[in-house]
């Protein structure tokens, strides 16, 4: 035999939710939290990875540009020197859809800005590295490689 307490507390709770789906302006209905989507133009901005709302910048400067081969293709390593420490989630992003444009390879070397302020402190406390993988496919068609700072670029040429 049941509790008469559990038996009130399944009705009340019954009732109100009875309640919620017929009155539908009910801010107690959860089904009106949020009221309908509408369509508006997209907000895209072109930030420096060319990605929407990406929050990271070019690198101040890029110091090294190296091109490692290996059995299955090379990597391409940049350093950069970003103005202070802290500076971090550091990509070289490919321009034209990864794609090179007259043999050329082009890369955005982009990093996050530091969290809070940082000391400026020595270049070599500062530097940042990033990496990408070309494939040995990808490179017969290339014949320079070319990686984009804020103030300057840096190239290797075959």
């Amino acid at each position: 035999m049941r509790k008469p307490a559990t038996v009130l507390m399944a009705i009340a709770i019954a009732l109100s939710l009875a309640g919620c789906a017929k009155v539908r302006e009910s801010k107690l209905n959860p089904f009106n939290w949020f009221g309908r989507s509408k369509e508006a133009p997209a907000q895209v901005q072109e930030t420096a990875s060319g990605v929407p709302n990406d929050p990271r910048l070019l690198v101040a400067q890029v110091t090294e540009l190296v091109v490692e081969r290996m059995p299955e293709g090379a990597i391409v390593r940049a350093t950069g020197l970003p103005p202070t420490q802290g500076w971090w989630k550091a990509e070289l992003v490919a321009e034209n859809g990864g794609d090179p444009v007259e043999g050329v390879m082009t890369y955005r070397f982009v990093i996050a800005p530091p969290v809070g302020a940082k000391p400026a402190s020595t270049p070599q406390s500062r530097e940042v590295t990033a990496a990408a993988f070309l494939s040995n496919i990808k490179l017969e068609s290339i014949r320079s490689i070319v990686v984009t700072g804020e103030a300057n670029s840096r190239s290797s040429k075959r």
